[in-house]
C-alpha cells in the first residue's frame, strides 16, 4: 500500500506540473497575440497563430476570415496603442485550450475568446470569436 501512496503521488506530482508547463505556455501564446497588438508588431502577432486559422465575428452579419491575412491586411508600424490587457481566464484539457482576452480602450473593450490546439508540442490559436463591449458614457 505505501508503493501504491508514492506511485500515485509521483503520478499526481508529474501530471500538475504538465499542466503548469502547458498554461506558461499558452499564456506565452496569447502573450504573442496581446504584446504583438499592442505594440503594432505583426511578427511577434503572428507566432501566436496557426497559419490556417480563423476569426469569426458579427459586423453586419456574421463574418468568417483567415486570422493572419486580416491583421496583416491591418495592422501598420506606429507607436505603441493606448490600451490595457489581461488573461481573463484560461483552460486546459489535454492537448486543447481556450483563453478569454480583455483589451480595454479608453472607449470600448474587446472580449477576445480564443481556442488553442497543442500542434506539434506547440501551442497555437486556431480560431477566434469577440465582442466589442462599449463602456458607459461618464
Amino acid at each position: 500500500m505505501k508503493h501504491f501512496l508514492t506511485l500515485f503521488l509521483v503520478m499526481t506530482i508529474s501530471v500538475i506540473q504538465a499542466q503548469e508547463s502547458d498554461r506558461k505556455l499558452v499564456e506565452q501564446t496569447v502573450n504573442y497575440y496581446l504584446e504583438g497588438g499592442t505594440n503594432n508588431d505583426f511578427e511577434t502577432l503572428k507566432k501566436a497563430f496557426h497559419k490556417t486559422a480563423t476569426m469569426k465575428y458579427i459586423n453586419n452579419g456574421y463574418q468568417e476570415v483567415n486570422a493572419i491575412e486580416f491583421f496583416g491586411k491591418i495592422m501598420k508600424p506606429g507607436p505603441k496603442q493606448n490600451r490595457k490587457t489581461k488573461i481573463a481566464n484560461i483552460n486546459i484539457s489535454g492537448h486543447a485550450a481556450s483563453a478569454v482576452l480583455e483589451i480595454e480602450y479608453p472607449t470600448f473593450t474587446f472580449i477576445d475568446h480564443m481556442n488553442l490546439l497543442k500542434i506539434d508540442n506547440e501551442w497555437k490559436i486556431v480560431n477566434k470569436i469577440f465582442y466589442r463591449k462599449m463602456h458607459d458614457k461618464k
